[in-house]
């Protein structure tokens, strides 16, 4: 079957996130690695596709999209699944936390992975302490979320809402390397549930092959092997 679109992913980055959405869509799809290494996502051509120079992007038929939120919410509607319907009563309240898992959580993450491109050259130490606090606030607010509405976090109904914050989880408990003491995923125990129940799938196993991210990829998650990129 001629793949329908082509994944500019790096390991372990955003990309996991489209990919994951992807295998469970069952649609055929290439991928592209974008070298962080050597700062491809900077490059003239790949700029083309992103012109924010981030990962993922994805190729369509319809041309390219880019921002992990948008991609997952233009797969799910022209597919059918992973989110609910636009005339369905769910469907707002499914945004509404799509769009907090990205521009507040995943926004916030990125400002503790990289403190030097918000703050400045030294300020992991001073801006640490209150983001995470913050972050903290944030996952218990979510696990309270995933363990009294069924109808949105571990529901196949809003599947793109786990297949978001499952990666989410996983960067908290890896990046910033050796400052992850503020993290334990037991203390969110329905989010511990609801990542152990999607590493059953044979759709996150793949994935996780396909980025050598390890067996338990959400709950005793390791560093990609090959290590190309990190968290973003």
């Amino acid at each position: 079957m001629t793949p329908e679109y082509r994944l500019h992913y790096a390991p372990d980055n955003a990309s996991l996130i489209i990919r994951l959405a992807l295998l469970e869509l069952r649609a055929p799809f290439d991928t592209v690695l974008v070298d962080r290494a050597s700062r491809a996502q900077d490059g003239a051509a790949y700029r083309r596709v992103n012109p924010v120079g981030r990962i993922p992007a994805l190729e369509t038929p319809q041309g390219p999209i880019f921002e992990t939120a948008a991609i997952l919410l233009w797969l799910a509607d022209r597919h059918g699944a992973l989110m609910p319907a636009a005339d369905d009563p769910a469907r707002g309240a499914a945004l509404s936390w799509l769009f907090f898992l990205s521009n507040t959580l995943h926004a916030e993450l990125r400002m503790l992975f990289y403190p030097e491109i918000y703050a400045g050259p030294g300020a992991g130490e001073q801006i640490r302490a209150p983001l995470t606090a913050g972050l903290q606030r944030h996952l218990s607010l979510l696990n309270r979320q995933a363990a009294t509405d069924t109808g949105s976090f571990g529901s196949a109904h809003a599947l793109a809402l786990d297949l978001y914050l499952a990666p989410l989880l996983r960067w908290c408990a890896l990046y910033p390397v050796g400052h992850t003491d503020w993290f334990d995923l037991q203390t969110y125990p329905a989010l511990a549930e609801l990542a152990a129940r999607l590493e059953a799938r044979d759709t996150v196993r793949a994935a996780a092959h396909s980025e050598g991210l390890g067996p338990r990829p959400f709950t005793a998650p390791r560093h990609a092997n090959p290590p190309i990129g990190s968290a973003t």
